[in-house]
């Protein structure tokens, strides 16, 4: 089975365990929140899907779509770092969408300067260029200080 994306696939999902004996305890959804945010800004972007991915399957919306854009632009760069320019463009799409949704600043995070790098990166795929790592986007909370 050839595998497009990084999740939602049936092989994905069966190695995932869904069930809880409880429900996340809020302290664990802002543990792993975090730690997914540390781990995009410093670069370790299927870690940081992972680390959401966790939290996204025990939230509801609109949250639950708020962390699929994230996911979906976490993926991204994952497919970036493997030279997938063609998944990278597409996650980056996906996940704009999802994250356009919401203010300038949501989940204690500033979103806007996200969207901004994100449209950048697509205009120069779109445009036949490669953006440098350099180039990828850090996503700051909200006052300025990051994970």
């Amino acid at each position: 089975m050839k595998r497009s994306r990084i999740c939602y696939d049936a092989v994905h999902f069966a190695a995932r365990p869904f069930a809880r004996t409880r429900p996340m305890e809020s302290h664990d959804r802002d543990r792993l929140f975090r730690k997914g945010l540390e781990a995009f800004n410093s670069g370790r972007f299927y870690e940081a899907h992972e680390h959401w991915e966790e939290v996204w399957l025990q939230t509801l919306d609109p949250e639950k779509m708020f962390l699929q854009g994230l996911i979906q632009v976490a993926a991204a760069f994952h497919h970036y770092s493997r030279a997938n320019r063609q998944g990278t463009e597409n996650l980056l799409r996906a996940g704009l969408t999802k994250v356009e949704r919401f203010p300038h600043t949501h989940g204690g995070l500033e979103l806007e300067p996200l969207r901004v790098a994100v449209r950048r990166w697509l205009a120069a795929l779109q445009g036949g260029k490669d953006p440098t790592k350099e180039e990828i986007p850090r996503i700051e909370w909200v006052g300025g200080s990051s994970a």
